[in-house]
């Protein structure tokens, strides 16, 4: 929604904000930069013209949205206002289980530093100029909201299951996938190293270009050098040398968003030469890998809350700082995710040296529906962890020499800046 409002501003448009007095500081500020005022305690003005836009966060029953209704003003969802700008520009939608605001914040530093870019990332950063002729945006299937969207190149990075509250399995996942590739307009880019998404290359009937390690990819990484400074690598597509590349980038998972942008870009026909520069100068979306060092410590703050996410932030860890300890501090997110996928949470967190739970943050979920699950379900699987609340901070003190990576789609903001401030004391 942060960046949406930041598009719509760069765009000509008069924007106000709401929200309920929740300030998330690692998007507010962009909100701020551009005099975007923001209403937290008070009702934001229906002037006869205004269009209101509202995330899924919203239920039909919040009294702006009963307002608003009441003043008969128009209201569109967050997913059909992106859906109109989809068709205005030519869209690259960056889409898939994990690595979408990652991949999406890559592809747009890359094309908005050679020809100019507008951008939508989920990290909370939104931007567009007019003449821009490309549109890059993350594109989630929760709800199948992406089905809303119509754009020239798509790209699938993974598919797993995920968001249980509102798919049925597996397979309801992968149809959202096939429709969703299917109504896109040129070409689909997609993940040949990925199980899921190979089982559905019959179904979709556009031109796809497959990215990966593996021989049998139409853009494929060798001679794959990682160190503490990120990676060097070779792509080829279809047997050809495209580039050599240098990543300052750790985990398996970066080294294929950057093939995924790679091949995006080389089909585009942007100059190679030029992208090898820009992915060196790439610094990395907000709440990915942050990374704070005092002293001896490292503190990173990361989205991660799926399995996977958690062990592809936690190998990166290990790949960067090899000879630290790694402390893991995981709040869980959402009980539906939480009863699911509670033991391949905790075996993740068992490859840690220490670990940490917090309480479950229910988000859209009401937590009498779901009796017993809680944060205990994690903990009493750990080998070396336990329970803490957000205001335990100074438990944090007892470790040395480490990486202490803070793990939830939840802002922790507040609890990070107290740790700061006390390992600087």
């Amino acid at each position: 929604m942060s960046s949406l409002a930041q598009i719509l501003y760069d765009l000509g448009h008069d924007i106000v904000g709401y929200d309920d007095d929740i300030k998330q500081k690692f998007t507010e500020k962009y909100l701020l930069e551009r005099n975007i005022k923001i209403y937290y305690d008070q009702s934001f003005p229906l002037e006869s013209d205004r269009i209101v836009v509202y995330s899924t966060a919203f239920k039909d029953t919040h009294k702006e949205i009963i307002r608003a209704k009441k003043e008969k003003t128009k209201i569109v969802k967050y997913n059909e206002m992106l859906g109109e700008l989809t068709k205005t520009f030519s869209t690259i939608a960056v889409c898939g289980c994990h690595g979408k605001t990652t991949t999406t914040a890559l592809l747009s530093h890359v094309f908005d530093n050679i020809i100019g870019a507008n951008y939508l990332i989920g990290d909370g950063t939104g931007y567009a100029n007019k003449d821009n002729k490309y549109l890059m945006i993350e594109a989630c299937e929760y709800h199948r909201h992406f089905l809303n969207y119509y754009p020239k190149t798509t790209i699938i990075t993974n598919i797993e299951l995920d968001h249980i509250d509102y798919f049925k399995d597996l397979n309801d996942v992968k149809n959202a996938y096939i429709e969703f590739a299917n109504q896109t307009d040129k070409q689909i880019i997609a993940c040949g190293d990925d199980e899921n998404i190979k089982s559905i290359r019959d179904s979709i009937n556009k031109k796809v270009y497959y990215y990966g390690l593996n021989e049998d990819n139409d853009f494929k990484a060798t001679n794959i050098v990682s160190s503490t400074d990120g990676y060097t690598f070779d792509v080829y597509f279809k047997n050809k040398l495209i580039g050599d590349f240098k990543i300052n980038l750790y985990g398996k998972h970066m080294l294929l968003n950057t093939l995924a942008t790679i091949a995006a870009a080389y089909l585009e026909g942007l100059d190679m030469d030029a992208v090898t520069h820009h992915l060196t100068t790439y610094r990395g979306a907000k709440r990915r890998f942050s990374e704070a060092i005092i002293k001896d410590i490292v503190i990173i703050d990361d989205y991660a809350h799926h399995p996977t996410e958690m062990k592809a932030v936690i190998e990166s860890a290990r790949q960067k700082y090899p000879n630290k300890d790694i402390i893991g501090v995981f709040q869980p997110h959402t009980f539906s995710r939480t009863k699911a996928l509670y033991k391949e949470i905790a075996e993740i967190l068992n490859t840690v040296d220490k670990s940490y739970i917090l309480d479950i943050y229910p988000s859209r979920e009401n937590a009498s529906d779901w009796p017993g699950i809680t944060h205990d379900l994690i903990v009493n699987l750990l080998n070396n962890g336990e329970h803490i609340s957000i205001d335990m901070i100074s438990k944090f003190l007892h470790h040395k020499n480490c990486v202490i990576i803070f793990m939830s789609p939840n802002d922790l903001h507040e609890m990070i800046e107290k740790l700061v401030i006390l390992l600087n004391k």
